[in-house]
């Protein structure tokens, strides 16, 4: 049998005690010298292992704010979601990385994760970078049975899982308000720190969704405006920037699975987001606010009255009308700024 580093990792993560080596070499059928050798590699890493002759080995601390497959795959306590994790020091797009595995039959749940992305991918095309140690960049690959009309409603699910998912990080930080702009900006105190994308790939017969790759950005520890990229400097910020505390961002990943695993499974209870929309409501950024809707037919203005069961914003117009938003190619904003 063989053993790696997130063999022992997790063993030891889980125990919260001394674990000995004679444990680990009956758990993974290898000798003391190969425990040894990995137990070396993970203080490396920065892990802080004490060891006690006569007890063995104990998970002290971890390096702090660190990515790796090991320090993700570890701390999963998910069911499916992150079922196979592969993580990159630097990619061009992780949904580009998760599409070329779904090509190849990665399995439901799949993630792929990344410390820096280069060619990361937004709405309309746009394009983002991001710098080592800042940002939790990720995406999840789902083979959903529902049909393709449904697959938008995806993008809220994950909006809503990443907004509770900070929401319990920020845990007794004073001011720090998150909230959701529809349909899937995560807003932090009024300026952005998540933004998501999601794409749908179809049968040959184009009858059925072969699978869908949900991307995310979480401006996670940028230290300051300066680490964005100029055109975004005045709307976007940080959890860092905004609390004066780093994050880990493999804690924060963690967190975003297990709701997202919940509220899937939620949503796929009635294939709408009626089981979720009062959750999604209480997020939801300008309820009953003026906003702007800027539709390519037309822009107008009117007052928000949230999201209906298929996730559409429904504004209600200077007339009395209630027009149903849907995503799309339409952005919605503040009457007087991004929110």
């Amino acid at each position: 049998m063989r053993t790696d580093k997130t063999d022992i990792l997790t063993m030891l993560r889980n125990s919260g005690d001394y674990v000995s080596g004679q444990q680990l070499c009956d758990r993974f059928g290898v000798t003391r010298t190969a425990i040894w050798k990995v137990i070396n590699q993970l203080k490396e890493e920065g892990y802080r292992i004490e060891s006690v002759s006569g007890r063995g080995y104990r998970l002290a601390e971890g390096p702090g704010d660190f990515l790796s497959q090991s320090e993700i795959a570890s701390r999963l306590t998910t069911k499916w979601a992150g079922c196979k994790v592969y993580y990159y020091d630097e990619t061009g797009s992780t949904n580009n990385d998760a599409k070329r595995l779904g090509e190849e039959g990665a399995p439901h749940g799949t993630v792929v994760v990344a410390d820096v992305q280069n060619a990361g991918k937004g709405r309309r095309g746009r394009g983002w970078q991001t710098l080592s140690g800042t940002a939790l960049s990720f995406t999840i690959l789902l083979r959903p049975e529902f049909a393709p009309d449904k697959a938008s409603m995806i993008t809220l699910v994950m909006a809503l899982s990443v907004a509770e998912a900070v929401e319990s990080v920020l845990e007794g930080a004073q001011d720090a308000v998150t909230t959701i702009k529809w349909p899937n900006d995560i807003v932090l105190n009024k300026k952005k720190i998540c933004g998501m994308l999601t794409e749908m790939t179809m049968t040959p017969e184009m009858d059925e969704i072969q699978y869908i790759v949900v991307g995310a950005g979480t401006n996670v520890n940028n230290a300051s405006p300066e680490e964005f990229q100029e055109e975004i400097r005045k709307t976007a910020t940080s959890l860092r920037i905004e609390t004066g505390r780093q994050i880990d961002r493999a804690d924060l990943l963690e967190r975003i699975l297990l709701r997202f695993e919940d509220n899937y499974d939620v949503f796929l209870e009635t294939l709408d987001m009626s089981g979720l929309r009062e959750a999604y409501q209480k997020h939801l950024q300008g309820i009953g606010g003026v906003v702007r809707v800027l539709d390519p037919a037309g822009e107008y203005t009117g007052i928000s009255r949230g999201i209906n069961e298929r996730g559409e914003l429904l504004v209600e117009k200077e007339d009395g009308e209630v027009v149903r938003v849907y995503a799309g190619e339409v952005s919605v904003r503040g009457l007087y700024g991004y929110v």
